[in-house]
């Protein structure tokens, strides 16, 4: 097994002092090989060494600028700092270089996502939806986004099947609720809310969502 993969491995089992040693080694006997910059710089991410992270990601792309993961490290060193922009650009590249998996597609969606931009981040949430049928983080922001560009029979479906793959996710109920709210079936919004608070006791919008639904009927 060589090196990278050794680190790797050390990093997966959260040994990052043997996996930085590993990533270092590597990267001497082979100092233009942008994989072990690429993997150190995975390492530093996960760390939260952003600076560091992306001088070695950066590092990888001079030795080969279609390194579509050294792309998608920089886009997540951008992502996690709230610097969603940036983020956009290394995301896109990655894809552009090759890089055709659900979670490049999902964070870019949410990059939109995070700055209200739900129209455009629709695209993205759908690929990765596709690339990604069991995620149950990437259906329930893809069912999310369909519900905010008011697509609401696509986001009922997507809700749903998110409580196949999760039945006890208090969010997904929540938002069937808000949705049948726009659809006007507020006696179907209270069960929903209703069953979020089951299996979410503490679920502050559901229980505020709830309470304004009862006050509503009960003036009916």
């Amino acid at each position: 097994m060589d090196k990278l993969q050794q680190g790797i491995d050390r990093m997966q089992d959260q040994e990052f002092e043997e996996a930085a040693k590993l990533f270092t080694e590597a990267i001497e006997d082979n100092p233009e090989e942008p994989l072990g910059y690429i993997n150190f710089g995975n390492l530093l991410l996960h760390m939260q060494e952003y600076e560091r992270a992306e001088r070695f990601f950066e590092r990888a792309l001079s030795l080969d600028e279609k390194a579509a993961t050294a792309y998608y490290g920089l886009g997540n060193v951008y992502y996690d700092q709230g610097t969603y922009t940036k983020a956009q650009e290394q995301f896109l590249h990655a894809i552009e270089n090759g890089l055709d998996e659900a979670d490049v597609y999902f964070l870019l969606g949410m990059t939109f996502v995070q700055q209200d931009y739900h129209k455009l981040a629709l695209p993205y949430l759908t690929r990765a939806s596709e690339l990604a049928v069991e995620d149950v983080d990437i259906q329930f922001q893809y069912g999310l986004c369909l519900a905010q560009n008011h697509q609401f029979e696509e986001a009922k479906k997507v809700l749903n099947n998110v409580l196949q793959l999760a039945p006890e996710h208090g969010d997904a109920l929540y938002n069937l609720g808000v949705v049948a709210i726009y659809e006007e079936a507020p006696k179907k919004a209270l069960e929903h809310f209703n069953k979020a608070l089951e299996v979410q006791s503490d679920h502050m919008l559901a229980s505020h969502a709830k309470a304004e639904v009862e006050k509503a009927l009960n003036q009916e």
